[in-house]
């Protein structure tokens, strides 16, 4: 197995109080993960130094996700939201940093929010200018900025992973990566294997969701078509599993994601399900793959 593989921190617990983020570190070491996904919609929220010797107690690894509010939108074109969203950017690498994190994910180039309107061209052209200045500063500290795709009422900017590899290279910086996730890949890609091979070496972070938000493989999601083509663009980086329960998930992310059905309420069997599945699967992919002489799939 190549790939670092994690969990979303809201498979397990709603916020980041002592007590949550030991519990949520604990489990996820328990079951054999290398990293947890921190959400950090609010940088505040994180004790950097508890949060630290908990990882450090249970050797684990941390990335940070997020997506912008209204009033941090840096694509709006509005100079005020637009210096919010930098300096919360900013603060977020700096959490990230002191963590020992090593990437920064979700939607970092407009607000996670459904939108009424196209995006501008004005408005893209300033988030460029930001993200470019937030990823100077992340690379000092190794730090990869994944700009994640996401579907059609969660942003405006970047829908398909086409758009997602636009975006990186007019930022132009190496540690700007594409974050692709099959939840939403399942909604807004004519062909989501091709889609994960075209994006290619841009790719730097992947999230694996079912259709529903559930246990994978329980849903409508091709994850024999996703992981073959994770292994035919030869993608190394991180695999995260992201899931959701009315159950568990907190505000405002339950409100914004709309998670209003309890899919699931045992943590731990629906994440050792996850690694496991995850496993089987690139198993299966890179077997297929070494079968296979020449051609396309």
């Amino acid at each position: 197995m190549k790939n670092r593989l994690g969990v979303h921190a809201q498979v397990w617990v709603g916020g980041w109080s002592h007590e949550e983020a030991a519990r949520a570190i604990a489990s996820t070491a328990s079951l054999g993960y290398d990293y947890i996904e921190a959400p950090a919609l609010d940088p505040s929220l994180i004790d950097i130094d508890f949060t630290r010797k908990e990882l450090e107690k249970n050797g684990l690894g941390i990335t940070t996700s997020l997506g912008l509010d209204d009033s941090c939108d840096i694509s709006a074109g509005d100079p005020d939201k637009k210096a919010r969203g930098e300096a919360h950017l900013m603060k977020v690498v700096a959490t990230t940093r002191d963590l020992g994190g090593t990437h920064i994910t979700g939607i970092l180039y407009s607000g996670f929010q459904k939108y009424f309107t196209p995006a501008t061209t004005e408005g893209v052209a300033g988030a460029v200018e930001v993200l470019r200045r937030v990823a100077e500063e992340a690379a000092k500290s190794n730090i990869t900025l994944g700009l994640e795709v996401v579907n059609r009422y969660e942003t405006n900017v970047i829908n398909t992973a086409a758009q997602g590899v636009e975006l990186c290279k007019r930022v132009g910086m190496p540690n700007v990566k594409v974050h692709l996730d099959c939840y939403h890949m399942n909604i807004e890609e004519a062909d989501a294997e091709r889609a994960i091979i075209e994006t290619g070496d841009y790719l730097g972070y992947f999230h694996t969701g079912e259709s529903h938000r559930g246990y994978l493989g329980t849903g409508s999601i091709d994850f024999t078509k996703i992981f073959r083509g994770l292994v035919k663009a030869n993608y190394q980086g991180p695999i995260c599993f992201e899931s959701f329960s009315s159950a568990v998930a907190g505000q405002p992310l339950s409100g914004i994601l709309g998670i209003w059905r309890n899919l699931w309420t045992d943590s731990t069997d629906l994440c050792r399900h996850a690694m496991q599945f995850t496993q089987a699967q690139m198993k299966a992919a890179e077997e297929a793959q070494a079968i296979r002489t020449g051609g396309d799939w």
